[in-house]
């Protein structure tokens, strides 16, 4: 794959010719709606093919940069004797990518038959899938869900579900039902019960615990409290893991933040999920969700504290829009990448993208007259991203959130690398 920004005045054909790549294939790759209609500034993903027709003027060194390879890998696989020595037509066979084996898990909060087609869809690119999620009671019960038709299409597509039970809700912070749970080895008796029998009637074969919003003081009891989940589940056969908030210190203040300690988790459970993302909330100010900036700083601290091959690393699928002038607490709109990519072709805003952060952004102004600015995620994005995996040696990734339409992300990600099935 390689990837393609729009300048002004480039069409489809244009790129066929240049990349002798079938237009329909660029179409198809992209998901594009209109070839006809094209953004200055939008990233196309081009499926380029496994040889290259030399063109006049090619040297092996551009074909080489072209394809992400070397020049001794194209003299050593085509058999070639002097790398000056290619003429216009020839063939040039492209060798295939070494790439790394990762772990790859998708949250999903869409348990309809759409949210099931999404799995079938873009299973082969999971290792696991987790439906979200069983909320904890003050009793100690769970909140049930109806996940039957996400587990049904995990099996299909040979993807291992995993169980996420939390605390919060979207009307609560969830701060005093694990204030209870926490406190009560009776009751974490008796949730870890209930989780173990779901798991065995669903076919659940591991747990996430994501406690957010856990008061300071009940740190080293969610601790203890991760220690007796491992202690009963692995005795089970189940793995455990957990979602922790971004930190790029053990003395990050917040309520978000104190009671995750990552060195403690680290090596009590079987990985950790960061969820490193969500910097531009929707209810604050427009800025990068993912910025790669914010990303490297908490990886930083994490893989100073935690091995590497315990994290996964959390990526966003979504775009945001947010009405300017931004007013404190007025909602942003959340909606999908091939979204951001129609909006910005109606309204004929170019597309930025900003080096500090790795995101592109967009500005318009609506049929009503109102300004807007979206941050979203884009084919160079998500090889920024792909590149931190690499560069830290993580275990994978994790997706938030399943639902949103997102398909340069799912090329680039068998691209870069082998997906682990279990």
């Amino acid at each position: 794959m390689l990837i393609h920004v729009i300048q002004s005045g480039e069409n489809l054909w244009l790129l066929s010719r240049h990349y002798g790549v079938g237009v329909d294939e660029i179409v198809a790759a992209n998901e594009l709606p209109d070839a006809n209609r094209l953004t200055v500034g939008q990233a196309l993903v081009i499926p380029l093919p496994p040889r290259h027709i030399v063109r006049p003027g090619d040297t092996l060194w551009q074909i080489a940069r072209l394809y992400g390879t070397t020049v001794q890998a194209l003299l050593q696989i085509n058999r070639i004797p002097n790398p000056y020595m290619i003429q216009p037509g020839q063939t040039i066979q492209i060798p295939p990518k070494r790439k790394p084996t990762i772990d790859v898990n998708a949250f999903s909060i869409q348990f309809d038959e759409a949210g099931a087609q999404e799995v079938r869809d873009i299973g082969r690119h999971l290792t696991y899938l987790t439906p979200f999620g069983y909320r904890i009671q003050r009793d100690g019960s769970l909140e049930a869900i109806d996940d039957t038709l996400l587990l049904q299409a995990a099996e299909q597509t040979r993807v291992v579900p995993i169980m996420a039970i939390t605390n919060f809700s979207s009307q609560e912070l969830g701060s005093e039902v694990a204030h209870t749970v926490l406190g009560s080895t009776e009751l974490q008796d008796k949730l870890l019960s209930q989780i173990i029998d779901t798991m065995r009637r669903k076919n659940y074969r591991g747990l996430n615990v994501d406690f957010e919003n856990v008061r300071p003081a009940d740190r080293e009891s969610y601790n203890q409290f991760l220690r007796r989940a491992v202690e009963r589940l692995h005795t089970e056969h189940y793995f455990v893991s957990t979602s922790v908030a971004p930190k790029t210190s053990s003395a990050q203040k917040g309520l978000l933040y104190e009671a995750h300690d990552y060195e403690a988790q680290g090596s009590i459970v079987d990985f950790i999920v960061l969820m490193t993302y969500e910097w531009g909330y929707r209810f604050g100010p427009p800025q990068a969700i993912s910025p790669i900036d914010q990303i490297r700083a908490v990886l930083d601290y994490a893989t100073r504290v935690i091995p590497p091959q315990k994290l996964l690393m959390g990526f966003q699928l979504y775009a945001r829009d947010w009405l300017l002038p931004h007013v404190q607490g007025q909602e942003a709109e959340t909606f999908s990448v091939q979204e951001a990519f129609r909006r910005a072709t109606e309204h004929g805003a170019a597309i930025q993208y900003d080096t500090r952060t790795q995101s592109p952004y967009f500005r318009y102004t609506d049929g009503q007259g109102r300004d807007h600015e979206v941050w979203f995620e884009d084919a160079r994005s998500a090889q920024a991203k792909f590149n931190l995996v690499k560069e830290y040696q993580l275990k994978g990734i994790s997706y938030w959130v399943l639902g949103y339409p997102f398909p340069q992300n799912w090329l680039l990600l068998e691209d870069n690398f082998r997906v682990r099935k279990l």
